[in-house]
């Protein structure tokens, strides 16, 4: 038997290690805010705001305040009931401490304080406070307002009264900081990512008003909205040509309150998001196939009966019934059942066939009260049937080509020699030119790149079937190896890291957006799973005697001039506006060694706000574009004119 070359550690009893209290929060925060990054730095403004949210479902709170501080501590309080202050009967200490330092303690559990929340574990408040550098708590009840503060989710001193509530008045304000040796690195909070939350929140929480400030640069939002979500989806459908009016329902079922809003429109994309006790579950669930299973079924039994589609004619399929769809649907369930902590999926069975039932009903109804309605959406579907078969056909083409080949990749890809993905990045460049340069400058180990010629098609205004056509678009998908749409398959990537590279400029900047929403409408899971990169090229050059620097921004620019500490006029200044202004080396230098580039990985924070961002970007409706750039262009810095 061979023997074990290496020294094993010790493994007793005195190595197995408890952790008390909070400290297992401080120790494995990705198992309660789901890590130590930017999203999860938000998460904890989302858990104490979910927290007075469930105080508004429970018919107790009305407004909802939000400051973050010049040092970006956060406030958040509520006019809500206020924690409990009296003592705990078990844990024998103020039900508060017991509320902000004990795991899994809270009053939705099935107790009478709450008949709807989204706070289910009772880790939320308790984690935040783990996590916080400092975290203080005022609760206005019974006439007093009462204290407590915590340092690294550990209380200071006991509770205790520090004044008179004015008469009638009850509510909940706790102050935190994020500790900043668990969160490292340059994060701070992002007012349009908060904002775009508080914004959901507002929609699915009807007549709450949340009043949003960032005092580290004045910025302030109010939101509050009678409609509820089918004001939502008159937002996200504002620069949409729509088909009929918003159709809304909303019933209860066993206990579970359903509320579905949804309107077509003359897009070509699916909108759907999807909510539980006012939760923004972005990987959907069980209430969202309920919503997708009664939109196909009934529009399938209303074409059928309406002689839409005939004997021998295939139905449609769901996606066919979802083009062009914006809807939302929200439910209220006294225990739903969440994949994980950060309560992104929806997992209770039941769901599925209360929302297939209810909006079934409903969608039914509103067809054959409106025949007009009816036939617009049908038409829609039968374009889409068409249109998705002329696609498939595409598609298998596209495949059955490959297949022939021999997987042969595009003539104009200059691939890598490696051939593990992990290991392999991708370039997509603008130009011959540009093209030329990278692929001299580039690794040829792990680097491959792929040139485009002119701008690629605008896919924000075209069916599956006509983006497959596109060259330059079957080049990128057969460079990637991941199909397309509902095809898309991951595991077929060939290439780790896919990076935009493109010119500094308003074209490259075009190029760049094109990319983008190709990416997000057909193959957004490469955006999700942290694949797709945007390349930092240099702006400038800055040379004087023997020094060569590059600027990557004009206060890049201002700091290299200062640090040469030279005259103006001595110092020679290259304003690159195009990649293949740079030879090979440069270009390698500045924008493609590993251990100099500057690269920005994209991420969607809010699918939502992003569906509406690349609408108005590329969409078909010209003015609110130009509202857009008529409110944005004084904060625009280099324009090639």
């Amino acid at each position: 038997m061979a023997k074990k070359s290496q020294k094993v550690g010790s493994y007793a009893a005195k190595d197995i290690q408890v952790l008390e209290g909070l400290e297992a929060v401080r120790k494995r925060p990705g198992m309660y805010v789901g890590g130590t990054d930017i999203k999860a730095l938000h998460h904890l403004v989302y858990e104490v705001v979910d927290n007075s949210i469930d105080e508004a479902l429970a018919g107790a709170s009305t407004k909802i305040d939000i400051t973050i501080h010049p040092d970006s501590s956060v406030t958040v309080e509520d006019d809500g009931r206020g924690i409990p202050v009296d003592q705990h009967p078990q844990q024998k200490i103020p039900a508060l401490e017991v509320v902000m330092t004990v795991l899994h303690a809270g009053a939705k559990f099935g107790g009478a304080g709450y008949k709807v929340a989204g706070g289910l574990h009772g880790v939320g408040v308790s984690a935040v406070n783990a996590l916080s550098e400092w975290c203080e708590v005022e609760v206005k009840r019974a006439g007093k307002v009462h204290f407590q503060r915590y340092e690294k989710g550990a209380p200071i001193a006991p509770v205790k009264v520090i004044g008179k509530a004015p008469k009638g008045e009850t509510g909940t304000k706790t102050t935190f900081a994020f500790d900043r040796t668990i969160f490292k690195g340059d994060l701070d909070y992002r007012f349009d990512s908060l904002v775009q939350r508080f914004r959901e929140m507002a929609f699915v929480t009807r007549a709450i008003n949340i009043h949003f400030v960032d005092e580290r640069d004045g910025r302030e939002m109010t939101f509050y909205f009678e409609g509820g979500i089918i004001a939502f989806v008159s937002y996200l459908n504002r620069n949409r040509d729509v088909l009929h009016p918003i159709v809304y329902v909303d019933s209860e079922v066993n206990g579970t309150g359903i509320e579905v809003a949804l309107q077509y429109t003359n897009a070509f994309s699916e909108s759907v998001y999807s909510f539980a006790n006012t939760i923004n579950t972005v990987d959907g669930g069980t209430h969202q196939t309920g919503l997708r299973a009664a939109i196909t079924r009934t529009i399938n039994d209303y074409a059928r009966k309406h002689k839409f589609l005939k004997d021998g004619d295939p139905n449609f399929s769901g996606d066919d019934t979802r083009e062009g769809l914006t809807a939302i649907v929200s439910i209220k369930h006294r225990d739903p059942q969440f994949e994980s902590q950060t309560k992104v999926k929806l997992m209770n069975a039941e769901v599925q066939t209360q929302v297939q039932q209810v909006l079934g009903d409903g969608l039914s109804v509103f067809l054959d009260e409106n025949p007009r309605a009816a036939k617009a959406i049908i038409q829609k579907c039968l374009t889409s049937a068409r249109a998705r078969d002329a696609a498939r056909k595409a598609r298998d083409l596209v495949i059955r080509k490959s297949a022939l080949e021999s997987l042969t990749l595009p003539g104009k890809l200059a691939d890598c020699s490696e051939r593990d993905p992990n290991k392999c990045e991708l370039y997509i460049v603008e130009g011959d030119s540009a093209g030329g340069s990278a692929k001299q400058g580039r690794d040829r180990h792990f680097q491959a790149i792929l040139p485009l010629r002119g701008k690629i098609l605008n896919t924000e205004r075209a069916r599956l079937d006509k983006i497959l056509s596109n060259n330059e678009v079957r080049a990128l998908i057969s460079a990637l190896g991941t199909s397309i749409g509902d095809n898309f398959n991951l595991e077929g990537l060939r290439y780790g890291r896919v990076i935009i590279m493109t010119d500094a400029d308003v074209d490259g900047s075009h190029i760049r957006t094109l990319l983008l929403t190709f990416f997000f409408r057909y193959m957004h899971e490469l955006i999700e799973q942290g694949h797709l990169y945007v390349a930092q090229p240099p702006l400038y050059q800055l040379r004087y005697k023997k020094k060569v620097e590059y600027a990557y921004s004009e206060v890049d620019r201002e700091r290299i001039i200062k640090s040469f500490k030279a005259d103006a006029d001595k110092i020679k200044i290259q304003r690159y506006k195009g990649l293949g202004e740079m030879n090979p080396d440069q270009l390698w230098d500045t924008t493609m060694d590993p251990a100099t580039r500057t690269l920005l990985l994209v991420m969607i924070e809010d699918m939502a706000a992003a569906d509406r961002t690349f609408d108005m970007l590329m969409g078909v409706k010209v003015p609110p574009r130009r509202r857009f750039i008529q409110t944005h262009a004084r904060e625009v810095r280099n324009l090639d004119v």
